[in-house]
């Protein structure tokens, strides 16, 4: 397997997703601006993104990907016929599950909404009713996406990774298309639009998944659910990793709730901005990673190579160390020129776009613990290991909201976003201790003498961007092509600087990435 190929190639697709998030985001920020049906919106979002993250991205995907990759290895098996019969299994179980599920939540919409918003802030009834009704719009959008996990966990399996990352890509141009042809002049009318656009989005993820799926010879039947061992196995380890995987997304549900409850009406928003431009970084290196290494691990593990696999996870540290530092520094030194050049118009202001550069940098300080997060964990995960990460992951959940009270009266809407890095920085505290701890997981010379010498590259190239960004201020409120350009001039600046950084530190080499190119995938 060739870590730096496929993970590039998951990264730029994610990429492509990312940019139109914020197309959307930057599109959703004009037409609705930071109010109170922009938080209702975002509250109502909220749900399908943690159950997304919970479950079908994290608990799901860790879970099947592993024993799935188990009975395609096995050498006393059928391979690949082996492995479909038990997805086909798992099917059969999950989609009644899911069925109740949603009606369960559809029913359970009012209360939901109250935990998800603490009832949000000086609100008339009829307001908390408009966010009841956007809650229920986007509810279908958890079994949907959670089937779509099923087959997305079966291509990653195959080397398909290419398919499921691009899955995303529907759910920002479905949400695109409402804003740009069903927007209106009431924040209300668009935000409802925007959580109908949610579930169709699903729907249409669901059907190019599916297809992808029958392109590549992999039709699933379905049977009656039976509880036999394997799915009982299943959902055991399920279970755990929900919370274990979904720990940065119970974080934020927290910081959610105590900003609508405490903070005046567009906090959330404020909030949500700075996590998005937060979770593009984490998306293109962080879900890549993750993507990549767990059914990689796994076989290598389930093959008796444990130096190799070793060695798979010392590269990733490694790569996520070389694209997250740099990352880190440009959104904590440079937020308020990227905040202005991408929601700086419209109904969202200057005070708007200030306060989201500000929680935009709490979120930041945490940005290399999300993604080492998403690269330990697949050390657990490929030895079947669920409850080890969940328990680090409740108490990183217990330290956010310790850090949220304590923070969020001072700091306002800074305070959640700098809760969630300190809570994101102890779990993988944790996780790379126990990893260690166990021989699991040793840093070998290589990482050693590299990862210092990437820090201080990081540090020059942010402190070069941090000088320079004055310059590029005046030009992130004119026209789309004027701020794009600033904003490619900025970061243009920040890669060279960061690259001659790296070869003058000795702690990356054209050599080294040229190597990584040219690698072929081993025999497993």
């Amino acid at each position: 397997m060739n870590l730096l190929k496929a993970t590039g190639t998951i990264g730029g697709l994610t990429l492509v997703s990312r940019v139109l998030g914020l197309v959307r985001d930057s599109l959703f920020a004009r037409y609705v601006g930071a109010g109170f049906a922009s938080d209702a919106f975002l509250v109502a979002f909220r749900l399908p993104n943690m159950f997304r993250a919970l479950f079908a991205e994290g608990a799901f995907a860790s879970a099947f990907v592993p024993m799935f990759n188990r009975k395609v290895g096995d050498p006393d098996g059928n391979g690949l016929r082996d492995g479909l019969d038990f997805a086909e299994q798992a099917l059969a179980v999950l989609l009644p599950v899911l069925l109740v599920l949603t009606v369960v939540l559809e029913l359970a919409a009012w209360p939901l909404t109250l935990v998800l918003s603490g009832g949000f802030n000086d609100v008339s009834h009829e307001q908390f009713a408009f966010a009841v009704q956007l809650s229920r719009f986007t509810i279908p959008y958890l079994m949907l996406i959670s089937l779509v996990s099923l087959f997305g966990g079966l291509l990653n399996s195959l080397h398909k990774f290419w398919v499921n990352a691009a899955a995303p890509i529907l759910l920002n141009l479905t949400m695109i298309a409402a804003l740009v042809l069903f927007h209106s002049d009431s924040a209300l009318v668009t935000s409802r639009n925007q959580a109908i656009a949610v579930s169709v989005s699903g729907l249409l993820q669901l059907i190019w998944l599916a297809w992808a799926c029958r392109q590549n010879g992999v039709s699933l039947k379905l049977r009656r659910p039976r509880l036999n061992p394997e799915v009982k196995r299943l959902i055991k380890l399920i279970l755990p990793a929900a919370a274990g995987a979904g720990a940065v997304q119970i974080n934020l549900v927290i910081s959610t709730a105590l900003a609508a409850s405490l903070l005046s009406h567009g906090s959330v928003t404020y909030i949500y901005m700075a996590d998005r431009l937060n979770q593009l970084p984490l998306g293109l290196i962080g879900i890549g990673l993750g993507t990549v290494l767990l059914p990689t691990i796994s076989r290598q593990l389930g093959a008796k190579e444990d130096a190799a696999a070793m060695e798979t996870q010392n590269r990733g540290m490694e790569l996520a160390l070389l694209l997250t530092l740099p990352a880190t520094m440009a959104l904590v030194l440079c937020g308020e020129p990227i905040a202005a050049a991408l929601f700086g118009y419209g109904k969202f202001d200057a005070a708007d776009t200030h306060y989201t550069a500000q929680a935009l940098a709490a979120f930041s300080i945490g940005l290399p613990s999300y993604i080492l997060v998403k690269v330990l964990t697949p050390g657990f995960y490929a030895r079947q290991d669920t409850k080890t990460p969940v328990r680090f992951a409740m108490i990183s959940v217990g330290v956010n909201l310790i850090g949220n009270l304590a923070l969020i009266l001072p700091l306002k809407h800074m305070g959640p976003p700098l809760a969630t890095a300190i809570a994101s920085t102890v779990n993988v505290w944790m996780l790379y201790h126990t990893l260690v701890k166990r021989g699991h997981f040793t840093p070998d010379a290589r990482l050693k003498r590299r990862a210092w010498r990437l820090a201080l590259a990081a540090l020059a190239m942010g402190g070069v961007m941090w000088a320079a960004q004055g310059l590029f201020m005046p030009y992130v409120h004119g026209t789309w092509t004027i701020r794009i350009a600033a904003m490619a001039a900025l970061v243009s600046a920040g890669v060279v600087v960061y690259g001659l950084a790296t070869v003058l530190l000795g702690a990356f080499s054209k050599d080294d990435l040229q190597l990584l190119l040219r690698r072929r995938r081993t025999p497993t």
